[in-house]
């Protein structure tokens, strides 16, 4: 086949370092769109990005020559220094090492979507920890509580 095709949806999910609560109110939405940019820019677009105090989600397609972890590297370093460069004065805004990336069948996109937009009210009840942990059943992955929270 002379042409490659793909469509590739990932719901991507990062914490702040140690699920501390760093990202403001004030300036979460910039954030979002700095991350959509990021993307964009690099060439793995956002459907969407969301996410509350500690942590993001985005909904991403994945190009055909990118691997997840380079996506990601991209995304988690220019995100961090632009936030210290523009909001945290003492640098100490940092993401978690790792990440968490679900694949999305195109008939729960919007599904997917209405998740990331009710964030903020599915967190009243239910924490970061707690949410990931059912991410992780879901796609019948194991892990180690030791590590998983790095």
């Amino acid at each position: 086949m002379a042409h490659t095709h793909v469509n590739c949806l990932l719901h991507v999910v990062f914490s702040t370092k140690g699920r501390a609560p760093l990202i403001a109110a004030s300036w979460r939405t910039a954030l979002h769109a700095m991350l959509s940019n990021i993307a964009k820019n690099r060439g793995f677009p956002t459907v969407l990005v969301g996410g509350v105090s500690d942590h993001v989600h985005l909904l991403m397609s994945l190009p055909a020559d990118q691997p997840i972890s380079g996506c990601l590297r991209i995304l988690k370093s220019t995100s961090s220094k632009w936030v210290n460069d523009e909001y945290v004065k003492d640098r100490s805004f940092a993401w978690q090492d790792g990440y968490g990336a679900f694949a999305i069948s195109p008939s729960h996109k919007e599904a997917t979507v209405a998740y990331i937009e009710g964030q903020e009210e599915h967190h009243r009840v239910r924490t970061f920890q707690e949410e990931y942990r059912e991410f992780l059943r879901r796609q019948g992955i194991t892990w180690d509580e030791r590590y998983v929270w790095g």
